[in-house]
């Protein structure tokens, strides 16, 4: 089969489409025919199928290959302890309420629900250890972490991951909760942690169908986060009711930063906490009002002071791409991650963290503008101030980060590109311009860049803090790249 733009006027291919969006919900390729086409093609390449037709042919009879062509196209890019915020509210209200609530039965049941290569779940059972301490063997949990994607589930109940996934922890804590992985520069989550959750493979859809399994219910806690986006807002009003619905009385629902919708408070209550919105269902026999609520007095927690009206960081109608428990759009094999700097709401942008050196002016506009998650915004601002200053090597560099986040590889390679001219030692946009040639099967030229930006970044000390890196260092860079100058994460 030839690569390039999808087939448009092939019915089979058109077939096939609504094949895969109707079975995964994954509306979020409804208008990227190419970037489907260029993942299907990926899997029609590896059984040696030529045409649409064909590999439709093929699927009618083999829900192996579905599993294949629905890990091809689900992306997980996720980190341990991922927005701090929410896990500051899991940490300080949410579990410890939840313990409080649950003293008597010592049981708790928590779903996290698109957990990717398993960091979001093995990071709450890290959480829970701490909380519960040596009352832990007193307690029964059902800690169980689901996605459609079987391949990275496999790596999720490894528990063994490269220095990346790693990135918000300092020494003590890595030594505290990891072992050396069977790998140079890998982690292995100790037995402790790893041994509290347990994983399973489900597509989110089974909720809205009625083929969910009955399991599937009496939550003290659902992560779903970054998972959303994906979907249709439709199909997001359908199924969120139906998390809803999962939930024990008073149990809590936590979504990723982008994806709050007001219409969610019809059915649940809002709660505000510092630095994120939380959801809860009522108690049995409490009115569901949708009004913003605080959480409930209990013994365990200190005082909540009051917080600011929660207002939703988009519009409900706002489909942005993004990453699911962390996703962007480059398709790295599981558990091969390359290195990526700290990231916006949607996943996919540098966050701008507190106290971060970003002088005022139209770059931090940009930033803070992908920061909260309207991706539409920064780009718009990213264009207006590339029209003031077109030979700003950041604004191009970021131009490139929005551009790959809107699903338009071909203007992300070109702003990567004029990085790279007007600053050719910009260690980063090298990087991301080999990522960008490399997810566009490119592989060759993805590797030459990846090497140049190994190079550039090995004449530096190895503690130096890149440039537009979020903290990452030169030492980080150059060994976290390495697979894919062995032609791994090609």
């Amino acid at each position: 089969m030839e690569r390039g733009s999808a087939p448009l006027g092939d019915p089979a291919f058109a077939a096939l489409k609504s094949r895969l969006v109707a079975r995964t919900g994954h509306h979020y390729y409804a208008d990227k025919d190419d970037l489907l086409w260029e993942r299907i093609g990926r899997r029609m390449r590896v059984r040696g199928v030529g045409e649409p037709a064909g590999y439709l042919a093929l699927l009618e009879g083999s829900e192996a290959e579905w599993a294949a062509l629905e890990a091809e196209i689900t992306i997980g890019e996720t980190f341990f302890f991922r927005y701090a915020e929410q896990f500051a509210a899991l940490r300080g209200t949410i579990l410890p309420e939840r313990i409080a609530a649950r003293s008597d039965e010592r049981r708790l049941r928590i779903w996290s629900a698109g957990c990717s290569t398993g960091p979001e779940t093995h990071s709450v059972a890290i959480v829970l250890h701490e909380l519960l301490g040596e009352r832990l063997p007193e307690w029964r949990i059902g800690l169980t972490g689901t996605d459609i994607n079987r391949d990275v589930l496999a790596v999720a109940r490894r528990g063994v991951y490269g220095t990346w996934a790693l990135r918000t922890l300092g020494a003590e804590e890595r030594e505290r909760y990891f072992r050396p992985g069977p790998r140079a520069g890998t982690f292995a989550l100790r037995p402790d942690y790893r041994g509290l959750a347990r994983f399973e493979p489900q597509n989110l859809m089974s909720l809205i169908d009625g083929t969910a399994s009955l399991a599937l219910t009496d939550y003290d806690l659902i992560l779903c986060r970054n998972v959303l986006i994906y979907f249709h807002p439709d199909t997001v009003q359908a199924l969120v009711r139906a998390l809803a619905q999962r939930l024990r009385p008073g149990g809590w629902l936590l979504l990723g930063h982008a994806e709050p919708n007001p219409a969610f408070a019809d059915f649940l209550q809002v709660v505000s906490l510092p630095g994120t919105a939380a959801y809860r269902r009522p108690e049995d026999g409490a009115t569901e009002d949708g009004a913003a609520t605080r959480p409930p007095t209990n013994p365990l927690l200190p005082p909540v002071p009051p917080e600011p009206a929660w207002a939703p960081l988009l519009p409900p109608q706002a489909e942005l791409p993004g990453a699911r428990n962390g996703a962007d759009l480059l398709s790295v094999p599981a558990g091969r991650e390359g290195p990526r700097p700290s990231t916006s709401a949607d996943g996919l942008v540098p966050r701008v963290e507190p106290g971060a050196d970003v002088p005022p002016g139209p770059l931090a506009s940009v930033r803070a503008l992908a920061d909260a998650g309207d991706l539409d915004a920064s780009w718009r601002a990213c264009r207006a101030a590339l029209g003031e200053d077109p030979t700003d090597p950041r604004l191009r560099y970021y131009e490139g980060l929005l551009a790959r986040a809107r699903a338009r590889p071909d203007e992300a390679e070109r702003a990567f590109r004029g990085a790279v001219y007007l600053d050719k030692g910009f260690v980063m946009a090298h990087y991301h311009l080999g990522l960008t040639l490399i997810a566009a099967g490119r592989a060759e030229a993805g590797r030459r860049a990846v090497a140049n930006a190994v190079r550039l970044a090995a004449s530096l000390p190895a503690d130096a803090v890149l440039p537009e890196g979020d903290g990452l260092t030169a030492a980080d860079l150059s060994g976290a790249a390495r697979p894919f100058l062995d032609g791994a994460g090609a």
